[in-house]
């Protein structure tokens, strides 16, 4: 039996560690809303999240990091982004083997904009085996009913990407392995963008002609930053591309999508970007891209990026900046 420890007790989390007991894992959350903590313990379930979904008896959460990672074989890390260095540097002092970090959370460090697999090695440096991500189409509410899911298993390492395949895989959620770290991380990031543009057309009114011609646009745009920062164009075409793309820009379960369309309903971003209380990471990843673009990258245009950054951070209006997209300089599909 294999113990591992589940940093976070959000709807990803308990999603993900539902999949591991059902394989027969020992495992432990780690999560500091003491509510969360108790809902599994005693009530098994996680109602802020799955108001009608009953966990395993054999899930075991703990407001103590130390408890969670003794003895742990891997440690798989669902916590948002800006809360994974911080929370790292909580864990390095607590570690006394080397252990494999399994990460979940998508996006860029709030400190200095890094992929999280290399926040993670610049915090834990040796004191971990090849770090692997997993990443691909799948929302946590689906998981917790055990419906058919299919994800990648990221690493550097095919040897550590494969070991994590066979930790989570079974009948209803099925791990491939890539070892295209970069590229899946980029993906992974820029698709919250694309999600958030998804969700302001169906908020202004749009319809699925609208929602095609912006997930077709978006992935080529995509991928043509992903190959700019090192990633292989093959992994854009496969699920921590198009398939992570397409079911983020389509569902009312993401919460880029459900950011954008606030946003597009209103059809003004500032009321929701001052009262919003939720994760959504597409919303710091679209200021992330823009900057690295127009500093490191100028010579690759990246419109729906830019579109995005106008409606959050400049307070342009969405329709009239879909208009704008809409009525760019008329281009060949395989040249722009």
């Amino acid at each position: 039996m294999t113990k591992i420890a589940v940093l976070g007790t959000g709807s990803w989390a308990t999603a993900l560690t539902q999949v591991l007991c059902d394989n027969g894992h020992d495992v432990m959350m780690y999560g500091i809303d003491q509510n969360e903590i108790d809902d599994i313990n005693l009530r098994h379930c996680n109602y802020k999240y799955f108001k009608d979904v009953l966990l395993s008896d054999q899930i075991v959460a703990t407001t103590s990091l130390e408890d969670a990672i003794e003895g742990a074989d891997y440690i798989l890390i669902t916590i948002p982004t800006t809360f994974v260095r911080s929370t790292l540097e909580k864990v390095k002092p607590l570690l006394k083997h080397k252990v494999t970090i399994v990460n979940a959370s998508k996006g860029f460090d709030n400190d200095n904009n890094m992929r999280m697999s290399d926040t993670i090695r610049d915090v834990l440096g040796d004191q971990i085996n090849p770090v692997v991500s997993i990443i691909g189409p799948s929302h946590a509410e689906e998981v917790i009913l055990r419906i058919l899911t299919a994800i990648c298993s990221v690493s550097t390492d095919e040897a550590s990407a494969k070991k994590v395949q066979l930790l989570f895989s079974n009948a209803y959620f099925r791990l491939y392995t890539s070892t295209d770290e970069l590229g899946a991380e980029f993906g992974v990031a820029y698709k919250n963008v694309i999600a958030v543009a998804s969700g302001i057309l169906s908020g202004l009114g749009y319809g699925d002609n609208s929602r095609a011609a912006l997930i077709t646009r978006g992935l080529h745009e995509m991928s043509r930053y992903g190959v700019e920062k090192g990633g292989n164009r093959e992994t854009y075409f496969g699920l921590t591309g198009i398939g992570d793309l397409v079911v983020t820009c389509s569902s009312v379960h993401s919460r880029n999508f459900q950011a954008g369309y606030e946003i597009g309903r209103t059809n003004r971003a500032s009321n929701f970007m001052i009262h919003n209380q939720k994760t959504c990471e597409g919303i710091r990843t679209c200021k992330v891209i823009h900057e690295d673009v127009k500093l490191h990258h100028p010579h690759i245009e990246v419109p729906i990026v830019d579109a995005v950054y106008s409606v959050l951070f400049e307070n342009a209006d969405p329709k009239a900046t879909v208009n704008a997209l809409m009525t760019r300089e008329l281009k060949s599909e395989q040249s722009s």
